[in-house]
C-alpha cells in the first residue's frame, strides 16, 4: 500500500493539454480556419508581387532591345586629336579598358546581363557602296555601317567560310580589310562568301572589305544583336522627300575589333559605343523607383559623369529605358488601387470571421468562465491562460498556411507575406481572450439580457459611429474628386481603398440601429394573429443578441465588394468588347490593300460561324475639295450596312437616307468632325485612284463599323466609279467565325482580322491578367467568408434553438411548424442583409465610378477606341449574391429544423443543462 508523501502537492494538469484534449474538434476547426485565413494573407503579396515582376519584364520585352538598352558612345572628343591618338582610341585595348568600369557603374540599381552587353566601334553614317552585284529593289545602291563589335564568335555560328582576322598594324591608310555578314544580310542583300564590297574613302581610294564568313545569331532577339537590328539583318529605307517612295538597303558588315582603325579613312564617322543590357529575369517591379533613379543618373546624372571619368570626357547616354518604366509605372498606378479595393474588402471579412470565432468559442464556455471568475480566478490570469491556448493553435496553424502560399505562389517579397500572416495569428489568438475581458470584466453569476430590441447605444458606440462616418464621408468624396491614387503615392494612400468597405461599415451600424423599429412596430398586430408560429418567430427574431453587428458587417462588406469587384470585371470586359468592335468593325473583317476577288465574298458565307457579310470599298485617301487634310470614304449597300450598324450597335441610321438617288450627288453619313467642317452643302471628293465624286451631308453619326477614325464619310457604293466600286473589306457577321476558314477563304489576297483576336490583344500585359485573377480570387474568398460568417451566426444560436424546439414538440407543435418557425424567425436578418447589401452596394459604385477610369485596365493604354471606360453596376454582381444570402439561411434553418427532429426530444429536455 503506498501513501501520500506529506508535504508535497500532487501538481495540477497543463490548462493548454487539457483544454485540447477535452475539445479537439474546436481546436482543429481554429486551426483549419487560421491555416486556410494565413495562406489566402501570404498569397496576395506574393501573387502581386509575382504579376508585377511579369508585367515588368512583359514591358520590357514589348519594348524591346533597342529601347531598353543604355547606350553610352564618345566621338565628338577625337575631332581635333593628331591622327596616331584618334587610331589608338579605336584599339580593342582602349575600346574594352573602360568597359569593365562602366558595367559596373549601376551596381544592384539596375542588374545588367554581362551576355548581352558590348562594345565596340561603329560609323555613325551610312556608307554607299556601288558594287553593281548587290541586291538593289529600285535601281539604288545599298547603304552599310561598318561595326567593329567585341565578341562576335561568342554571339554566332559560323555557316560559311571562317571568321574574319585583321591585318598587322591597321592604320587610317588601310586599303582592304575582312568582315563577316549574318545569314539574313548575305540571303537579301546578294553576297556570299569571296564578295568584296567597295566602301568609299574621304581624300583616297575605297576601302575594301572582303567577306569571309557568314554567321548565324545565337539569340537575334537579343541585346547584342537587337539593339542596333541592322547587325543580325539589312532593312529598307525610303528615300527621304521622294514622290516615287523609292526604297534602298541598310545593312551591316561585322569587322574584327583590331580592324577598327581603317574606319578612319572613311567618311563613317566611327565612334566608340559600350552597350549596357539590363538583366530582365532580375527586374522587380516593388526597385521601380531604384531602377528609374539609375537610369536617370547615367543618363545625366552622377552616374554619367562617373562615366565620363572613366571612358572620355565626351561620353554621353542614349537609352528609352526611362520611357519603358514609364508606361509600366502609369499601368500599375491604376490597377493597384483597384486590387486594393478588393484586397481591404476581403481582410475586413476575414478578420470579421476570426473575430466571430471567438465570439463563438467564448459563448460556449461562458458558464466555464463565469464559474472560474466565481471561484477567484483573475481577470489576467485567465486572459493568459487563453491567450496560450489559443495561440498554441494558431500560430502553427498560421505558419502552415505561410509555408503552403509560399510553394503555391512562390516569388515575391517574403516579409510582407510574414507580415500579414503574422497580423492572422495575432487576431486569432487575440479574439477568445478579448471577448471573454469584454463579457467577464465583472464577476456575476447570470448575463444580463442582450434583446436587440431592448438594447439602447451607448455614448461611446455613437461616438464611433460618427468617427467612421467621417471617415467613409472623406473617403467617398475623395475618390470622387481626385479618382483613385496614382503615381507614386498610390500605395500610401489606403483611405481611398477602403472606402467601400467603410461605406459597408456604416450601413451595418445604421441597419443594426434601424432593425428594432420594424420589430417593435410589428409586435402588437402580430399578437393578434392566429396561430402561434407568426407572432413567436417575430418574438424570437426580436430577442437576437443585441450583437449582431459583426454577421451583418461581414455579409454587407462582402456583398458591397462583389459587387464591385463584379462591376469592374464587368466593366473590363465591356470596354474590351466595345474597343475590339469599334476596331474590326464586325466579328470578323477581311480587307486587302487592292480590291477583293469577286467570289471571296460567297466563299465567305460558306465559312462556319458566319451569318452575313457586308461588302464595303473604302478609300482612304480621300480629297474633299477646298481642303487640306484627308477624309476617308467608305462605300457600302445602305440596307446591309444599316443592319451590320445597328448590330454593332455603331452608328445606326436609316438605309433610306443614304440610298442615291441617281442623280450627281451623292447623300452621305459623316462623323461630326466632318460635318462641322463642310457642312451640310455639296462639295467634291477625289478617290484614291483620282476619280471625283459629289457628296451632300445627310447624317451625322460619331461612329460607323467600316472606318475606326474620327473623320470618315459613308456613301452609297452603287453610286461610285467604276473602280472604287469594288470592294475593298468585307465585314463579317456570325457566332464565332471560324478564324481558319476565313483565313483559308481569303489567302494572300487579304488580311484576316477577328473580334475575339483583337478583344484578347487588349491583354497584352501580365499586370492586367494577374490583377483580374487576385481580383477574382479574393472576390471568392470574400464570399466564402461571408458564408461562414453566416454559418457561425446559425451555429452560435443552434443549441438555443433546439432546445425551443423540443420544448414545443411537448406543447404539440408539429415539425412542418417547427421549420416554419426556424426559417420564419431566420428571415428578418436574411432579408436585412439581402437588401442592405444590394443597396450598400449600388450605392458604393455609384458614389465612387465618377473617380474611377476602367481604361488603362481594360486595353493596357491611356485611350481607347471606345473612349473613358467608366465603373457601371453589374445587376449580376448585385442580385446573385444577396439571394444566396437568403436562400442559405433559409435551407440553414430548414434543415437544423430536419436534424433536430430526427434526434427527438430526450436529449434537449434533460434537468440541468444550461440552455
Amino acid at each position: 500500500m503506498t501513501g501520500r508523501t506529506p508535504g508535497r502537492a500532487r501538481p495540477a494538469a497543463p490548462w493548454v493539454r487539457t483544454r485540447l484534449r477535452s475539445a479537439p474538434g474546436a481546436a482543429a476547426a481554429l486551426a483549419l480556419l487560421v491555416a486556410v485565413t494565413a495562406f489566402l494573407a501570404a498569397a496576395l503579396p506574393l501573387a502581386v508581387d509575382r504579376y508585377g515582376d511579369a508585367g515588368l519584364r512583359r514591358s520590357m520585352e514589348v519594348a524591346g532591345p533597342g529601347r531598353t538598352s543604355v547606350q553610352l558612345y564618345a566621338s565628338q572628343d577625337e575631332a581635333f586629336m593628331p591622327q596616331e591618338e584618334w587610331e589608338a582610341q579605336l584599339r580593342p585595348d582602349a575600346v574594352r579598358g573602360p568597359y569593365a568600369k562602366l558595367f559596373a557603374l549601376p551596381g544592384r540599381a539596375l542588374p545588367l546581363d554581362p551576355g548581352q552587353s558590348s562594345h565596340g566601334v561603329r560609323t555613325t553614317r551610312r556608307l554607299a557602296a556601288p558594287d553593281p552585284y548587290l541586291s538593289r529593289p529600285d535601281g539604288l545602291a545599298p547603304e552599310f555601317h561598318l561595326v567593329a563589335p567585341s565578341g562576335l564568335a561568342g554571339h554566332s555560328r559560323l555557316r560559311e567560310g571562317r571568321l574574319p582576322k585583321a591585318p598587322d598594324d591597321v592604320t587610317a591608310a588601310t586599303t582592304a580589310v575582312e568582315a563577316a555578314v549574318t545569314a539574313e544580310t548575305a540571303r537579301k542583300l546578294n553576297i556570299g562568301v569571296g564578295s568584296v564590297v567597295h566602301v568609299p574613302g574621304v581624300e583616297r581610294a575605297p576601302l575594301t572589305v572582303r567577306v569571309t564568313g557568314v554567321v548565324e545569331p545565337r539569340a537575334p532577339r537579343e541585346a547584342y544583336w537587337s539593339t542596333t537590328p541592322v547587325l543580325r539583318g539589312p532593312s529598307l529605307l525610303t528615300v527621304p522627300g521622294d514622290p516615287q517612295r523609292s526604297v534602298f538597303w541598310v545593312g551591316a558588315l561585322l569587322l574584327p575589333p583590331d580592324a577598327a582603325p581603317a574606319l578612319l579613312g572613311t567618311g563613317g564617322i566611327p565612334e566608340r559605343y559600350w552597350t549596357l543590357a539590363p538583366e530582365v529575369s532580375a527586374l522587380h517591379g516593388h526597385d521601380l523607383p531604384r531602377l528609374t533613379s539609375a537610369v536617370a543618373s547615367l543618363e545625366a546624372g552622377p552616374l554619367l559623369q562617373r562615366a565620363r571619368t572613366a571612358a572620355s570626357p565626351a561620353v554621353h547616354a542614349e537609352t528609352s529605358l526611362d520611357e519603358v518604366f514609364a508606361g509600366y509605372t502609369g499601368l500599375r498606378s491604376v490597377i493597384g488601387p483597384l486590387v486594393a479595393v478588393a484586397a481591404f474588402g476581403t481582410g475586413t471579412v476575414a478578420a470579421v470571421v476570426l473575430l466571430m470565432a471567438g465570439g463563438l468559442a467564448a459563448d460556449r464556455r461562458r458558464a466555464e468562465l463565469t464559474l472560474l471568475r466565481a471561484r477567484g480566478a483573475s481577470l489576467r490570469g485567465l486572459t493568459g491562460r487563453l491567450l496560450a491556448e489559443t495561440a498554441v493553435v494558431a500560430v502553427p496553424a498560421a505558419a502552415l498556411g505561410l509555408a503552403a502560399a509560399r510553394l503555391a505562389v512562390g516569388g515575391g517579397r517574403l516579409s510582407y507575406a510574414v507580415a500579414a500572416v503574422g497580423a492572422v495569428a495575432l487576431l486569432a489568438s487575440v479574439a477568445l481572450p478579448l471577448r471573454a475581458v469584454a463579457a467577464h470584466r465583472a464577476v456575476r453569476v447570470h448575463a444580463a439580457r442582450d434583446d436587440l430590441v431592448s438594447a439602447r447605444p451607448s455614448r461611446r458606440r455613437t461616438v464611433a459611429e460618427l468617427t467612421l462616418l467621417t471617415l467613409a464621408a472623406g473617403a467617398v468624396v475623395a475618390l470622387r474628386t481626385r479618382g483613385t491614387p496614382d503615381g507614386e503615392g498610390a500605395s500610401g494612400d489606403e483611405l481611398v481603398s477602403l472606402a467601400p468597405v467603410l461605406v459597408g461599415v456604416i450601413a451595418a451600424l445604421v441597419l443594426v440601429r434601424l432593425y428594432p423599429l420594424p420589430l417593435r412596430g410589428l409586435a402588437r398586430p402580430a399578437g393578434r394573429l392566429r396561430g402561434v408560429v407568426g407572432p413567436l418567430s417575430l418574438a424570437r427574431a426580436g430577442r437576437t443578441s443585441g450583437s449582431a453587428v459583426l454577421p451583418l458587417l461581414a455579409l454587407l462588406t462582402a456583398l458591397t465588394t462583389a459587387a464591385f469587384g463584379g462591376s469592374v470585371l464587368t466593366g473590363v470586359a465591356d470596354a474590351r468588347d466595345r474597343a475590339a468592335v469599334l476596331a474590326v468593325g464586325a466579328d470578323a473583317r477581311i480587307e486587302g490593300l487592292r480590291p477583293l476577288p469577286s467570289g471571296l465574298a460567297d466563299r465567305v458565307r460558306r465559312a462556319p460561324g458566319v451569318r452575313d457579310v457586308t461588302a464595303v470599298s473604302v478609300s482612304y485617301e480621300g480629297l474633299p475639295s477646298g481642303g487640306r487634310l484627308t477624309v476617308p470614304v467608305a462605300g457600302v449597300e445602305p440596307a446591309g450596312y444599316a443592319a451590320l450598324s445597328r448590330h454593332t450597335d455603331t452608328g445606326a441610321f436609316d438605309p433610306d437616307e443614304l440610298e442615291a438617288s441617281g442623280g450627281g450627288t451623292l447623300p452621305a453619313l459623316a462623323s461630326p468632325e466632318v460635318a462641322d467642317r463642310y457642312g451640310t452643302r455639296p462639295f467634291r471628293v477625289r478617290l484614291d485612284d483620282g476619280s471625283d465624286i459629289t457628296v451632300r451631308i445627310v447624317e451625322v453619326r460619331e461612329r460607323t463599323p467600316a472606318l475606326a477614325g474620327l473623320e470618315f464619310l459613308v456613301v452609297d457604293r452603287s453610286g461610285l466609279p467604276g473602280g472604287p466600286a469594288r470592294a475593298t473589306a468585307l465585314l463579317v457577321t456570325g457566332d464565332r467565325p471560324d478564324a481558319g476558314a476565313l483565313r483559308e477563304a481569303a489567302g494572300s489576297a487579304a488580311q484576316v482580322r477577328l473580334r475575339v483576336e483583337q478583344f484578347a490583344k487588349y491583354v497584352d500585359s501580365p499586370l492586367q491578367s494577374g490583377a483580374e485573377r487576385v481580383y477574382t480570387a479574393a472576390v471568392a474568398a470574400g464570399a466564402g467568408y461571408a458564408v461562414l460568417a453566416l454559418l457561425l451566426t446559425l451555429l452560435r444560436a443552434a443549441p438555443e434553438r433546439a432546445a425551443l424546439l423540443a420544448r414545443l414538440r411537448t406543447m404539440g407543435l408539429t415539425r412542418a411548424q417547427g421549420r416554419r418557425l426556424l426559417v420564419l424567425e431566420s428571415l428578418p436578418q436574411a432579408l436585412l442583409a439581402a437588401v442592405g447589401g444590394t443597396v450598400t452596394a449600388w450605392a458604393a459604385v455609384r458614389l465612387l465610378s465618377p473617380g474611377i477610369d476602367l481604361t488603362t485596365v481594360a486595353v493596357s493604354a491611356s485611350s481607347s477606341p471606345a473612349g473613358r471606360a467608366a465603373l457601371r453596376t453589374d445587376p449580376v454582381s448585385l442580385l446573385v449574391p444577396a439571394l444566396a444570402v437568403v436562400a442559405l439561411t433559409v435551407g440553414i434553418a430548414a434543415a437544423q429544423a430536419w436534424w433536430t427532429g430526427r434526434r427527438g426530444s430526450v436529449r434537449e429536455l434533460r434537468a440541468g443543462d444550461a440552455r
